[in-house]
């Protein structure tokens, strides 16, 4: 499936009806280049799991933030991430295989400790659709075709 978003307020609304229907045990990996949105579609995504708190960031250099909302939120950003041994010390697996909803930002640099059932999204810019556009796909397949 792909969405395309021509501004801020759209790939946050696209993250917010993902977030509507995320049920416990999801998970969700999203890839791109810096700056191309990941984080506002998680802004959008926390909003639709009626996550109250304001200010939703990337947790670039703790690995992971947690929200309270409808379900419980796990917020990964693993740029920073050196190897999968390093995954271990954040306790990964309570999440994964928890009740909660995990999305994972950069999630192809851990695809080997991601979860079959996990949905990859990937986004991209197209400078020549406009400076705000995004190209937002999302399928159901392992992280091996979304290595980069």
């Amino acid at each position: 499936m792909v969405i395309e978003s021509f501004s801020e307020k759209e790939t946050e609304r696209i993250g917010f009806d993902f977030g509507k229907k995320a049920k416990s045990g999801d998970i969700f990996c999203l890839s791109g280049d810096l700056g191309v949105g990941k984080t506002v579609f998680t802004r959008g995504f926390a909003k639709g799991l009626e996550v109250e708190e304001e200010y939703i960031t990337s947790p670039t250099f703790t690995i992971i933030n947690e929200y309270d909302g409808r379900l419980k939120l796990y917020h990964f950003d693993v740029y920073r991430i050196g190897s999968l041994e390093e995954m271990d010390d954040t306790g990964y697996e309570d999440c994964f295989f928890g009740d909660g909803v995990c999305l994972i930002e950069w999630g192809e640099l851990i695809k080997d400790i991601i979860p079959e059932n996990a949905v990859w999204i990937t986004i991209e810019k197209d400078f020549n659709k406009g400076f705000d556009y995004r190209k937002i796909m999302f399928n159901e397949v392992s992280g091996e075709e979304n290595a980069k």
